[in-house]
């Protein structure tokens, strides 16, 4: 099967644009004048607006700064991201100050940037932008300006229930920053392995479609190679065998000879595989087992006798992927044997892999199909867990999926051993046929005259 590295889809972490994080400090600049101004203005607390305002201002200047000497699409490194995400949260951390601390019901602000940093940024920036904002917080519970309030009598609420509120921000940056980066890191996987699947998809199309190719170039060089290999045995016919010439009129004919037989071989590889051919279930089954035949494993095939036809489809290089892969795996975890028992009817077309190597783990049972799902053989028993159940499995149900095929994965009934993945399509959709073109393609090659 195809083998794809990870290098050849998998791609590092977009970095942020920095438009994206003007475009954030920006809304928090005109979020912090409107607090400013309802609490100075509307509620006519006594605030120090002077030095918030200053906050404020320095804030949208290096905004400024920044928008007019680079260019707000680039993208950020990490830690130059991280560096802007800081000076949020040191900014917030002065403007609680001087607005009554944790007290402040805007404290809960230091959450924003350590949940942005762990959607775009490596862990270990999230971690010390949270360890950092933790920090401001904590500060904040012993040094700050009483916070606006009516009255005389500056307002200040009990220790305890600062205790409270500081403790309810350190758990809510560590609980949705876990969560963050967990959806993130999910998100990320499940693209690679879609990428992926897309990459062995499109590899084994164009292998399809260089068979059809060699088939047509085999055919068309034919008919010359013909005519050559006439002409030469007819003039090795009326040389007498001791002219000078004969020797090379005879390697003439020989050398012919084996290019038709190369061509011949190739007519006959591409006969089983060319985009235009149908094949039924039984030969579909066959050209995936026969790779591996050879590496001392038994492959038992066995194909129910049913009243119904023999089901015929498309050489569809998604379904040669998907079971190949299945049956890689079953080679490489069973002890002795693997089975591959195929059955139809009028409605169901059903193919059933199973091996009797140590079966699937029952923790990653219901999982199977994940991308980067992976259980991999200790090295003291070479028998205990199934490795390999990652990527390829994902590539491998994908692409069964897409051709309208239910994959299922289970082990063996106790006493017996093995693991068990059982295809099924609907037959309809497994006799499918490719479009009219290339099937009238396929009968223009077939109706051109035999050399």
């Amino acid at each position: 099967m195809t083998d794809v590295a990870a290098s050849d889809f998998r791609h590092p972490r977009d970095y942020v644009r920095l438009d994206t994080i003007l475009r954030l400090r920006w809304l928090a600049v005109l979020g912090q004048l409107a607090a400013i101004f309802i609490v100075a203005q509307g509620l006519e607390f006594d605030l120090p607006v002077i030095p918030c305002l200053t906050v404020v201002g320095l804030s949208a200047l290096l905004n400024l700064v920044l928008q007019i000497a680079f260019n707000p699409m680039q993208r950020l490194q990490p830690v130059y991201a991280a560096g802007l995400l800081a000076l949020n949260i040191v900014e917030l951390a002065a403007l609680l100050f001087l607005t009554g601390g944790l007290q402040n019901p805007f404290s809960f602000l230091f959450l924003a940037p350590v949940l942005i940093s762990a959607t775009a940024l490596p862990i270990r920036l999230t971690i010390a932008l949270g360890a950092l904002a933790v920090a401001c917080a904590s500060a904040l519970v012993f040094f700050h300006l009483p916070l606006p309030w009516e009255g005389e009598e500056p307002m200040e609420l009990p220790q305890i229930y600062l205790f409270g509120v500081w403790l309810s921000i350190l758990l809510a940056i560590g609980v949705t920053s876990l969560y963050a980066i967990q959806v993130t890191e999910d998100t990320r996987k499940l693209s690679d392995a879609l990428a992926a699947t897309e990459l062995v998809l499109t590899r084994e199309q164009h292998l399809t479609q260089l068979d059809g190719l060699a088939a047509a170039a085999a055919h068309e060089l034919g008919t010359p190679l013909a005519t050559i290999f006439l002409i030469s045995r007819e003039l090795e016919k009326t040389v007498a065998s001791d002219s000078p010439i004969a020797s090379d009129l005879k390697t003439l004919r020989e050398q012919t000879q084996r290019c038709r037989d190369i061509l011949g071989k190739i007519t006959q590889l591409s006969s089983t595989g060319a985009p235009f051919d149908r094949m039924p279930l039984s030969t579909l089954i066959e050209e995936v087992v026969a790779p591996h035949r050879d590496f001392g494993v038994a492959i038992k095939v066995r194909i129910a006798v049913a009243g119904a036809r023999e089901p015929v489809g498309t050489r569809n290089p998604a379904i040669l992927y998907g079971v190949g892969n299945i049956l890689e795996n079953a080679v490489d975890f069973a002890r002795k044997t693997v089975e591959v028992n195929a059955w139809w009817n009028n409605e169901t077309v059903e193919i059933v892999i199973s091996d009797d190597g140590p079966g699937f783990a029952p923790e990653i049972l219901k999982r199977i199909g994940e991308p980067y799902l992976s259980r991999r053989r200790g090295t003291e028993d070479p028998q205990a867990g199934r490795r390999g159940l990652g990527l390829g499995v994902f590539i491998a149900r994908t692409l069964l999926e897409r051709t309208g095929a239910r994959v299922s994965f289970r082990n063996r009934t106790f006493p017996d051993h093995g693991a068990v993945v059982q295809i099924a399509w609907p037959r309809s959709r497994f006799e499918e046929t490719q479009n009219q073109l290339s099937d009238e393609l396929s009968d223009e090659i077939s109706d051109e005259p035999a050399t």
